[in-house]
């Protein structure tokens, strides 16, 4: 074999050094192939939102709005609605969402980053099995919870308010648990013990250690936990019940009775577009921490 055709060879089949050009083609082509089966149900949203309500069901189907309706997006919001909610402001929702969310980023970062550090850096009888304990809640579905947790909430009187939705988020999650234990548990112990030496206790450990060196997983955490409850829509379902306390995700749920006689589908692509467009910019802008969080990077000693 002469020496062109085996770099030929090399190129096209690669080595143990350098993968081949073949292998690149078809590693991209699959991951092409993937990324539009994905993307075409949102263009689709997208490709709806912006047609007159004629064209919506027109066949054969227009790959691309003509003319493009952006009025669409105003008119989701502000047009004349029929339900028994009809008074109420859709900025409303809004901000009822806003609360939710808010307090849930805060509330199961926190409470899950205290209860990961005593996991991952304490130590105390029981420790694995509570640690096992936590982790096992994972097997329970919610479908079984939402009956004890309703009858709860109704003995607390809590029904019809935001605090079965706020307060058992400060008494952490587990998964959130497990992921940041996993990721202090990479932290070297000698950063403590050298805390320890200069009088350092847990907390000043936590917060002035531990947390800083956590922002990958922290920011993972926080995207997982705004995308969940900006998009919850369960849970609200089964505690709230006046229109004035509903979410968006409610608010969208009876977009289809919520207008005169049928649906407007192309205004209910816009809103749904407009709605989950907070999670899409938070995605592209906090893309690298979150899967930095994610795959639990290991510190070099």
């Amino acid at each position: 074999m002469t020496a062109s055709s085996t770099s030929l060879r090399n190129l096209l089949l690669g080595n143990r050094f350098r993968r081949g050009l073949l292998k690149t083609v078809y590693i991209y082509s699959a991951l092409f192939v993937y990324a539009v089966l994905f993307l075409l149900p949102f263009y689709w949203m997208l490709n709806t939102s912006l047609k007159e309500p004629l064209r919506v069901f027109q066949i054969p189907p227009d790959w691309y709005p003509n003319p493009v309706v952006f009025r669409n997006y105003l008119d989701a919001w502000v047009n004349e609605r029929t339900d028994i909610a009809a008074e109420i402001p859709v900025y409303n929702y809004a901000k009822n969402t806003v609360i939710i969310t808010v307090n849930g980023v805060i509330a199961t970062t926190f409470s899950s980053a205290l209860i990961a550090y005593a996991f991952a850096r304490m130590d105390f009888p029981g420790k694995r099995a509570m640690f096992l304990g936590v982790i096992s809640t994972l097997m329970i579905p919610f479908t079984v919870l939402m009956v004890p947790q309703f009858i709860l909430w109704k003995n607390l009187n809590w029904l019809d308010t935001f605090l079965p939705l706020m307060v058992p988020y400060w008494f952490g999650s587990a998964w959130n648990v497990f992921l940041l234990r996993q990721f202090f548990m990479t932290i070297p112990l000698e950063y403590d013990e050298s805390a320890r030496i200069d009088g350092a206790t847990h907390w000043t450990i936590f917060s002035r250690l531990i947390v800083p060196l956590s922002k990958p997983a922290l920011g993972a955490i926080g995207v997982l936990a705004f995308v969940f409850f900006w998009n919850d829509f369960l849970g609200p379902l089964i505690i709230l019940s006046k229109p004035q306390n509903f979410t968006l995700t409610m608010y969208l749920a009876n977009f289809s009775v919520a207008f005169v006689r049928t649906t407007p589908w192309h205004l209910y692509m816009a809103a749904s577009l407009t709605i989950i467009s907070p999670c899409l910019i938070l995605f592209f802008f906090s893309q690298r921490a979150f899967i930095q969080g994610i795959t639990i990077t290991d510190f070099k000693r």
